[in-house]
């Protein structure tokens, strides 16, 4: 019997611990997209206690305690800090078989040194440690970054935002690349005539633009992408149920744009073309900078209507939807490659089923321009663990080039997730041991191990161009 979450953890042959301790462990992290505040990156945060650092806007964790029986006001409720942290260390016994389980024992180990199992008579003493280590310097937000070997990482920023924190980091010297992501979901959701008005009215004041007519809209949308190009922007991000490729003309989308301007609801055929616009206007300005776009397809949210209108969304009442995916990519990544303006693209896939058919279609528009420039991309969400990483790394090595993956990313609210890093690259090099071992690949540790190191980081660094802004910032 194996002692848990020990030095091998996952490490399940002699060469997979080979990669993993000699080549996977020490590379940077590269984290490229999360849910990060940069407001507290740039005010080096300190967290009062492990409740708010831990448990603030952690829906995973969330749900996994509604499911234990755990009442609302000790999850999103008016408990005290501590009693919320005592009902988590009471449900993480029942998380076993959970990612959740794997990840709460590695955080409270790599960020605390912490090798006792959470529950509730182990409640008190973990609170009150945790609590103390993070009242010291070496537990502000940047040291925390630090501790996990943290070279760069990407937050998640609406067109409208000011990028105030990300001018006061980069203004501060923080050795750590803090770079915004343009994320314009806002500006697509017409469904809702008075929000997407509401919306407009800030997007325009930020690009000191008066949005009247759908060029308006684009113009704003285009000086605030050259806004976030300027503080060294390098991806977009889209986060969907599907891709939207429905037929439209400029005449159709601007009377569409006139219509919600005015306050009418749009049709469900209306909303899905001037979605479809939007994303062919969105995905040729990335190309036209050079960026990285980003799809997040698969998610149904917002299932709850009742916990909707209590807590808002983003709040643990999502799941895998099962929506159409391929032939509406296809048609999307095709216009965009037939006029030769297809920027490098990253596809998340939420359900399993469509692993093989992401796997293909990367396949379809990669042209030799740039390693892997169409990628699908790692497990994410709910299927961020163990399988779902694996099913992922299976998908892409059988139907790509798993040696251009750009690899792990945290896709997290919390500071204490980077050991979802380590979990990926453990995950990784026991693939390569395992086949190793039964003779599916040759014992060249040389090869292997510099496949391995790519994946976890220069595939990532040389991708996203992160060597060019470091550069450009230095000579700012």
């Amino acid at each position: 019997m194996k002692p848990f979450l020990n030095d091998d953890f996952l490490l399940q042959t002699e060469t997979a611990r080979v990669l993993y301790h000699e080549y996977a462990k020490q590379m940077p992290i590269i984290d490229y997209h999360n849910h990060l505040l940069p407001e507290q990156i740039a005010e080096d945060k300190q967290f009062e206690n492990i409740t708010q650092v831990w448990l603030y806007g952690d829906h995973y964790k969330w749900r996994a305690m509604r499911t234990n029986g755990i009442p609302e006001r000790y999850i999103t409720g008016d408990a005290s800090d501590w009693e919320k942290f005592e009902k988590w260390a009471e449900t993480v016994p029942q998380t076993l078989r959970n990612p959740l389980y794997h990840w709460t024992h590695l955080e409270l180990q790599r960020y605390f040194g912490i090798t006792e199992l959470l529950n509730p008579g182990s409640a008190r003493r973990i609170f009150d440690q945790c609590n103390a280590l993070l009242q010291t310097p070496e537990y502000s937000v940047r040291n925390l970054l630090r501790k996990m070997n943290v070279e760069a990482l990407c937050t998640t920023d609406d067109p409208s935002d000011s990028l105030e924190h990300h001018r006061a980091l980069q203004a501060s010297g923080f050795e750590i690349q803090v770079l915004p992501t343009f994320r314009p979901d806002k500006a697509m959701a017409a469904e809702d005539a008075a929000s997407y008005n509401a919306y407009l009215g800030k997007l325009g004041e930020s690009a000191a633009v008066d949005i009247q007519t759908y060029h308006d809209l684009q113009t704003a949308l285009g000086l605030r992408h050259d806004y976030f190009a300027a503080l060294g922007c390098r991806l977009s991000d889209h986060g969907l149920e599907q891709i939207y490729a429905a037929p439209y003309t400029d005449s159709e989308i601007n009377d569409i744009f006139r219509k919600v301007r005015g306050g009418a609801e749009l049709t469900e055929g209306e909303v899905l073309q001037f979605k479809s616009a939007m994303l062919v206007l969105l995905a040729e300005m990335d190309w036209e900078k050079g960026w990285t776009q980003q799809f997040h397809l698969g998610a149904l949210r917002n299932n709850n209507a009742r916990m909707l209108r209590q807590l808002g969304p983003d709040t643990g009442w999502d799941s895998i939807g099962d929506f159409s995916q391929g032939r509406a990519l296809s048609q999307f990544l095709n216009r965009l490659d037939s006029q030769d303006k297809l920027a490098k693209t990253i596809l998340y896939n939420l359900n399993p089923a469509d692993n093989e058919l992401m796997a293909t279609m990367i396949g379809n528009f990669n042209d030799g321009s740039v390693a892997g420039k169409v990628q699908f991309g790692s497990g994410w969400w709910f299927l961020d663990q163990k399988d779902g990483m694996e099913k992922q790394l299976n998908a892409l090595s059988n139907m790509g080039l798993l040696s251009r993956f750009v690899g792990m990313l945290t896709d997290s609210r919390s500071f204490l997730s980077y050991p979802r890093h380590e979990y990926f690259r453990r995950v990784l090099c026991n693939l390569f041991g395992t086949d190793v071992e039964n003779g599916e690949l040759p014992a060249d540790l040389e090869l292997l191990g510099g496949i391995v190191q790519n994946i976890c980081h220069g595939n990532a660094k040389a991708y996203f161009g992160f060597e060019k802004v470091a550069a450009e910032a230095a000579a700012v």
